[in-house]
């Protein structure tokens, strides 16, 4: 029989048990809200790394080396045990994320550029571009790099000048295909300690394959100095001036010996400013080249050769400062470009074969000629000459081909098509007697001249319209005119009739004034070169 102590027991240790089982529940439940708690924070900081992550990788790209910021690792807390009830939770509210450390700005040192790059600035390469300190190293260091990668570019970057000694930028081992944007400005050194006792050239290009120099920067070879010393008795004038006379010696064939105090002494051998030497597909285009101490731009033993858009900017008395300068050089097109210098606009010279030009300004200058050719008795090879839908001002010649006496080889296949002149001294030249010396000897031999044709040339005149002046063992032949208008216009020279010398062709047209002297059909003998004499 059960007492009323024993059901009051039976009571305690219900209750005692309830509470227990109570508290084990509640227990339980803040160990899964602490859970719940950790996973949710931790999924919400890993989004928003990668959504930094993502931000950042989108950001452009600097030419500068970047420097990593790596995040410091985060503790891991271990998930909860398995097996305990979990109950619904209420949103918990996260804090914002930390924000991201930036990098600190670039260094002002120079920097290489970031590996892989295809761009080579030469201001990361330690260049000033402040026009007074050295940049040589500084460019020479950039090609360096961009000699390495193909299809690279250099860059020379606007709004700065850069002073470069004497340098080149040369192969064979480059890869191809580089691009010398210039943009800025390289101007060459005044004082004579940078040139020794004088180079042929300033900045050069050698044994390249596919070089590309474009941009709208300028190359200024700062001449002054080296014109100024010019003793006019020492250096070579063109022949050509003998043909000029002056009325009443209104003008002085030859500029007033300079004073010595005014010297700077400079050598004597003058740079060409821009050379390219054994190079293929070559192309030059949009750059200013200005006030070179002799030729502006000049292509020796090159293949391909693309010029256009150039300008080429020089006083018309600076001695032998050709625009474009061709030698040795095939598959040449030049177009598009304004040529203004003290000697030829253009001068094409022996070796050179498919030439073709066209849509030129020249002037002041001597013109475009072929040659001069076969000095001091050597070979000339010159073929397939095309010059066209060219304008010259103020020139002294206009289209001319002068040869040597003595030399052997020819001229052959030659157009001079659709010229307009405007007070050249003498638009139509062939001289086969010409000699840039004080006393020239005859000599028997010649490069011939054949196959020249001549149409489309219109304007004024100051001296002679035309002066054909052929040798006497090799005379000119082939000759061929059409459409020629030249009027005369008195200035300061005594003024001429047409001249021909043993010149033979075809008259295809009237011309004005009328060529009266050219021998129509061939001569009746000719000189006849050696096999090892001729041209192939």
């Amino acid at each position: 029989m059960i007492t009323r102590e024993s059901q009051r027991l039976s009571s305690v240790t219900i209750m005692i048990l309830m509470v227990t089982l109570v508290w084990s529940v509640t227990l339980q439940t803040c160990i899964a809200r602490k859970g719940r708690h950790w996973r949710h924070h931790h999924s919400s900081s890993s989004s928003s790394s990668t959504l930094s992550d993502s931000l950042s990788s989108k950001k452009p790209k600097s030419h500068h080396n970047s420097h990593s910021h790596k995040s410091k690792p985060q503790l891991k807390t271990p998930p909860p045990k398995s097996g305990s009830p979990v109950l619904p939770q209420p949103p918990q509210v996260q804090p914002p994320p930390s924000p991201q450390v930036q990098p600190p700005p670039p260094s002002p040192l120079p920097l290489q550029p970031l590996e892989g790059s295809q761009e080579f600035n030469v201001l990361d390469f330690g260049a000033k571009g402040d026009g007074m300190s050295d940049d040589t190293e500084a460019f020479e260091a950039a090609w360096a790099s961009a000699c390495k990668v193909e299809a690279s570019t250099m860059v020379i970057p606007p709004d700065y000048i850069f002073l470069v000694g004497p340098i080149s930028f040369s192969g064979p081992y480059c890869q191809a295909n580089i691009v010398f944007q210039l943009d800025g400005m390289i101007v060459a050194p005044t004082d004579s300690e940078s040139w020794g006792r004088g180079l042929l050239w300033w900045i050069e290009f050698t044994k390249l394959k596919g070089i590309t120099i474009q941009g709208n920067g300028v190359i200024d070879g700062r001449g002054t100095g080296w014109w100024q010393q010019d003793n006019p008795f020492d250096y070579p004038i063109d022949d050509d001036f003998k043909l000029i006379v002056p009325l009443n010696n209104t003008v002085q064939e030859r500029p007033p010996m300079p004073i010595r105090s005014e010297l700077n002494g400079m050598p004597s051998i003058k740079p060409t400013a821009l050379r390219f030497y054994g190079s293929i597909d070559v192309t030059v285009t949009g750059i200013t080249i200005q006030n070179s101490p002799q030729c502006h731009l000049k292509f020796d033993n090159c293949v391909q050769v693309l010029v256009h858009d150039v300008t080429v900017s020089s006083p018309g008395d600076s001695p032998n400062t050709d625009g474009i300068h061709l030698q040795n050089t095939r598959d040449v097109m030049i177009h598009t470009s304004t040529l203004a210098c003290g000697d030829d606009c253009i001068s094409i010279q022996t070796g050179c074969s498919n030439v073709y030009v066209h849509n030129v300004n020249c002037g002041p200058g001597h013109g475009i000629s072929i040659g001069s050719l076969g000095k001091d008795s050597t070979k000339a090879c010159v073929s397939n000459i095309t010059v066209r839908d060219v304008v010259m001002h103020n020139t002294m010649t206009g289209v001319r081909i002068k040869t040597w006496q003595g030399g052997v080889g020819s001229v052959k296949g030659v157009l001079f098509s659709n010229i307009q002149l405007t007070e050249v001294q003498l638009p139509i030249v062939i001289d086969q007697f010409y000699c840039d010396h004080s006393k020239c000897k005859n000599q028997s031999s010649a490069v011939s001249v054949e196959g020249v044709t001549y149409e489309n040339i219109r304007g004024t005149y100051t001296v002679k319209p035309v002066h054909f002046a052929c040798s006497d063992s090799f005379p000119c032949v082939d000759v061929q005119l059409s459409g020629i208008e030249l009027k005369p216009v008195q200035l300061q020279y005594h003024m001429y009739d047409p001249f021909c010398w043993k010149a033979f062709g075809l008259l295809n047209s009237p011309t004005v004034p009328p060529i009266d002297c050219l021998q129509i059909g061939k001569p009746a003998r000719n000189g006849v070169h050696t096999d090892h004499d001729v041209c192939v």
